[in-house]
């Protein structure tokens, strides 16, 4: 498998019981470049959270950690973005994004992170 699959953490935030907290730290151990955006700055494992949406390039994976209401503002941002992937973590699921992200050609994954991770499917 690829390592360093550059990933954007879309709602991280520096609560350490947050799941995406836990993926920013995952993924930085497993050694795949991240960028984090979130409400509030901050940093998680050396990673900086952003608040506004930052320039995207090359970017692998976007791993989804807003509800799907929140999702809406960044529809946009991600599909310009042209990721390979979108994975909907638990509680994020979202078929209108689905439906977008397959209309451009933009892989829908319907996973969690953790475990991808935890079990080397990332």
């Amino acid at each position: 498998m690829i390592k360093n699959k550059k990933t954007l953490v879309l709602g991280a935030t520096t609560k350490p019981e947050r799941y995406a907290f836990k993926a920013v730290n995952m993924l930085v151990e497993k050694g795949h470049s991240v960028l984090a955006l979130g409400q509030n700055a901050g940093e998680v494992a050396g990673v900086k959270i952003q608040t506004k949406a930052i320039p995207l390039k090359n970017i692998d994976t976007v791993t989804l950690y807003l509800n799907p209401t929140r999702q809406r503002d960044y529809y946009n941002y991600i599909v310009e973005a042209k990721p390979k992937r979108v994975i909907f973590n638990p509680g994020t699921e979202n078929p209108e994004f689905y439906q977008l992200l397959k209309l451009n050609d933009i892989k829908v994954e319907v996973a969690c992170t953790l475990v991808l991770l935890a079990t080397n499917q990332y």
